[in-house]
């Protein structure tokens, strides 16, 4: 140890060290998500898959974070989290090197599907570990030192899978004038570059001694447990308005982010945009994530300042309106990159502002005991009301057409205003939070 460190206090080592995990890990925690969930349509849509596949089956893909919340318990049963980290992190480089090898070949449609969903299972069983790692390995203060941390390279992770990654498979098409092999090659520089992760994280991952397996016992006493939060959820007092104003508050967004990238790709005479991958890449890679994130700053400053209840209507109007720009672009079909990136920019960083309403009620409707554990019901929950949407919005766009279908998003709307209608909130929750 060096003389600077020996000065240092345990929280203040703890937190050096921690720098060397910490930005890794929720950096590796957010490609397989983004890769899963926003990539594959992409590719998938170059690749010549319909609108109405796309749409069905890579929905199917959120099964693993809706039932994420039953499946926690057996993280914490068997084996350490570090176990559970690394050993996700192995099977998801290895499923990005199956959909990597699947693609060229004939039937790719069919088994990149099913490395796919090996991704994301993996994926949600390391958010699992991921987060609870997380509050093991080091104290209260650091915890809270690094929450902006940790979701400042989650952010990086969404520009790197949305928009560097996306942006290279399109200067491979133009470089190889080979879709499959462009994005194969894509996949293997992503499950290399998983690989390197888990390697790091094999080695760097401290070992607190609060990260083990339970005991038969504590196993007993963990599913008991798990039990008693099922029955103490299901009979909060209004607890049936709080799970549909989740399932419902994003139902628009839900069936339109699986439609907005393909719109943006399909050729003009058939009602698209006509760009390119890479132009698709840094319109919702650099330039969507950053307005997202934008928005979302701002209606959590704005929220902590008066209560959700005073921002909760302007919110759900920003989360719901802004959908009109791609109606507009439909119309339009406008070729000025401006004009594009202004209209994805409003959009998302509506979507952003919008979206920090439905988190903080999801905290406020989790209030009480087993709030985390309820947290994580809700996130459930949140998954199942983007999957079950998203599945029949190809089907919608193809039976429609683009400018219909963005007519039909707008009226989708209208169920997110009468959910929100619904709840009841504390005029001081909030406030408190930032307090």
């Amino acid at each position: 140890m060096s003389a600077a460190s020996k000065d240092l206090t345990p929280t203040q080592l703890e937190r050096r060290r921690a720098w060397s995990w910490i930005p890794s890990l929720y950096f590796s925690q957010g490609i397989p998500y983004v890769l899963v969930m926003s990539m594959s349509v992409i590719m998938y849509k170059k690749l010549g898959i319909s609108n109405t596949d796309i749409a069905l089956y890579t929905s199917w893909l959120y099964l693993p974070w809706v039932i994420k919340p039953i499946w926690s318990p057996f993280v914490d049963i068997i084996k350490t989290k570090r176990f559970w980290i690394v050993t996700m992190q192995l099977v998801i480089g290895a499923a990005m090197a199956g959909v990597a090898l699947t693609l060229p070949g004939p039937g790719f449609f069919r088994w990149s599907l099913v490395f796919f969903w090996l991704m994301a299972f993996s994926s949600a069983t390391h958010d699992i570990a991921a987060d609870g790692f997380y509050m093991l390995a080091i104290d209260d203060s650091n915890q809270a030192w690094f929450v902006g941390i940790r979701s400042t390279f989650y952010r990086l992770s969404m520009i790197t899978g949305q928009g560097l990654l996306v942006m290279l498979a399109g200067q491979l098409e133009v470089g190889l004038d080979d879709l499959p092999m462009a994005w194969a090659i894509t996949m293997g520089i992503t499950a290399g570059m998983y690989l390197v992760f888990m390697v790091w994280h094999r080695f760097i991952l401290p070992r607190p001694d609060a990260d083990r397996s339970a005991r038969k016992d504590d196993g007993t006493t963990v599913m008991a447990g798990f039990v008693e939060t099922f029955k103490v959820f299901f009979t909060k007092k209004g607890v049936w308005v709080s799970i549909l104003f989740i399932l419902f508050y994003r139902f628009s967004e839900a069936q339109l982010v699986k439609m907005a990238q393909p719109f943006m790709l399909d050729p003009v005479d058939v009602g698209g945009l006509g760009l390119t991958t890479s132009q698709v890449g840094f319109i919702y890679g650099t330039v969507g994530v950053l307005f997202l994130t934008l928005g979302g700053l701002l209606g959590g400053f704005l929220a902590a300042r008066q209560g959700l209840k005073y921002w909760l209507w302007p919110m759900v109007v920003a989360i719901n309106l802004p959908n009109a720009v791609y109606l507009i672009l439909s119309w339009t079909q406008p070729e000025s990159l401006w004009i594009l990136n202004g209209a994805v920019a409003i959009e998302q960083f509506g979507y952003g502002f919008g979206f920090t309403a439905f988190m903080l009620y999801m905290i406020y409707a989790a209030e009480g005991e087993h709030k985390t554990a309820h947290f994580a019901l809700m996130t459930g929950f949140m998954a199942l009301g983007m999957m079950v949407p998203g599945m029949f919005s190809g089907w919608i766009q193809e039976m429609l057409g683009y400018q219909n279908f963005f007519i039909w998003i707008l009226i989708a709307t209208i169920p997110c205003f009468v959910v929100s209608a619904l709840i009841d909130i504390d005029p001081e929750f909030g406030k408190s939070i930032e307090e």
